[in-house]
Formats: C-alpha cells, structure tokens, sequence
C-alpha cells in the first residue's frame, strides 16, 4: 500500500496495454520477476507464453544455444536440432533476468533480435521471425556498465524505453505488516497449519530490521518462523538472531562478490 509501489502498480496497467520493451530495476529480493509476470497477465498477450531465463545462470556458449536454439551438430552434443525459448516465447512475453552479465557476442544478437525481430539458431543460416514482448531485468547500475564499456549502448536504450526501479523494502517499511500477514496466511495454508498470528514485540523487530535481502528475505524468515513456532503466535525467539540484532547489513547487491553464494546471502 506505499505510495511508491502504488505508482508502480499503476505504471504496471498502462505499459502492460503496449508492445513497449521494458527494464525492471532494483536489489536482489524486491520482485522484479512478479512486476513482469504482472505486465504480462494486464498484457493482450496473458494467454501467450511468458518465458524467463536468468542470464548469469549459464555460460557464454550455453546461453546462447538457450536464448537462439541451435542446428544439429552445431557443437559437441548438439545431437539434434533444438528450439530456443526466443522461438518458444513467440507472441507471448521473454523476461531476461539479469541482463547485464550477458557477454558483448550475446548482446549484439539480443539487439538483432530486437531491431529486426528474428533470430538465427546457433550453426543456422536460416533466419526465424519472432514476435515477443522483451521485459529485461537488472540488480547494477546498467548505465554505469555501459560508460565502463562493458554493456553495448545501443541495447541498453533499446531495452530502456520504459523503467521501473522497484524501491528495497527498508525504503517502504509501511508494508512490512501487509506482507507479513500475506506471507503467514500462505505458508500456514501450505503447511497445513492453523493461521498463525505475529506477537506484537515481533512485529515492531521485523519493522525495525534493515532487510538486506528484501521481501524474499521477508518470506523466507516469516516461513521459518511458522515451522518452528510451537504456538499460534511468532515470538521473537522463532526468528534468526542476526534479525533480532538489529545490525545495519548491506544489502545483497552490494556484497563482494556480486553474485553472492545461498550459503553467503543466509
């Protein structure tokens, strides 16, 4: 219910109505997948494919073959031909999560894709039209990539014709109750539990925490505090230590290095 997230929201219904592509910002944990599945579902295209893929999941040469699909005997292992989620998103919506740790060879073909709406498989020479609705997704300062000359300009502008910079959840912490509430209703239905409730002491420490980790640390601390509750109320002894300590942390994106370890970001 902030304000900067209602602004969000209304941003979402009026750049969901357009084929406009779109660059969702923000640090580590504050939604950036859920804002693109929401354009998609206000979207003409809602009942068309919504496809994602995390770019700094995988290496240059299998990314590639991910994005574009390839031609059999391509490469080594390549024992048949294979279609790429560009081809799979086709009339539906493409999110790229993580779009700045794409390599300059992956970026000349992702501008390509855009500009002229085909693509070719890797090994191909046949070109495939596509029609998708890009929706990139980012936790750096891109713009400070592209003057560090590691990120081609021409496609941040083209990815950058809308952007949304979702604010951290220390920066909107009015919505600390909301979300809480939210997140103790779902997993006590998942879990087959009866509906747990906060005790007040435990509120005001999770309102008061900074929240490094954003809403995905949220839920992850309110669905552990459900497990190991032995009441109906969440007492502040359910919580992780480090959340009752009250210690400024920095938040994920900001950690050394950039793309932290599960065990590193716990």
């Amino acid at each position: 219910n902030s304000p900067s997230m209602r602004k969000i929201f209304s941003l979402i219904e009026r750049v969901a109505q357009t084929t406009t592509n779109v660059l969702v910002t923000g640090e580590s944990g504050t939604g950036k997948e859920l804002v693109a599945k929401a354009i998609h579902s206000y979207s003409p295209r809602a009942d068309k494919p919504f496809i994602s893929i995390n770019c700094a999941a995988l290496p240059e040469n299998l990314l590639e073959s991910e994005l574009f699909g390839h031609i059999k005997g391509s490469f080594t292992g390549a024992i048949k031909d294979k279609e790429g989620l560009f081809k799979a998103a086709d009339s539906g919506t493409f999110f790229l999560d993580e779009v700045g740790e794409t390599s300059p060879a992956i970026q000349v073909k992702l501008l390509r894709a855009l500009e002229e709406k085909e693509i070719t498989p890797v090994g191909g020479t046949k070109k495939i039209l596509v029609d998708v609705r890009l929706i990139a997704a980012t936790n750096s300062n891109l713009e400070q990539t592209v003057k560090d000359g590691k990120f081609r300009a021409d496609l941040f502008y083209r990815l950058n014709v809308i952007q949304i910079n979702l604010p951290t959840l220390r920066e909107r912490k009015d919505d600390i109750p909301t979300l809480s509430n939210y997140f103790i209703k779902k997993y006590s239905q998942e879990f087959d539990l009866k509906e747990k409730s906060l005790a007040p002491e435990t509120l005001q420490i999770l309102c008061e925490y900074s929240w490094p980790g954003n809403v995905r640390e949220l839920e992850n601390t309110l669905e552990r505090a459900i497990i190991l509750a032995k009441g109906n109320t969440i007492y502040p002894e359910d919580l992780p230590a480090k959340i009752k300590e009250k210690n400024i942390a920095p938040p994920v994106s900001d950690t050394t290095p950039a793309t932290p370890s599960l065990e590193e970001i716990e």
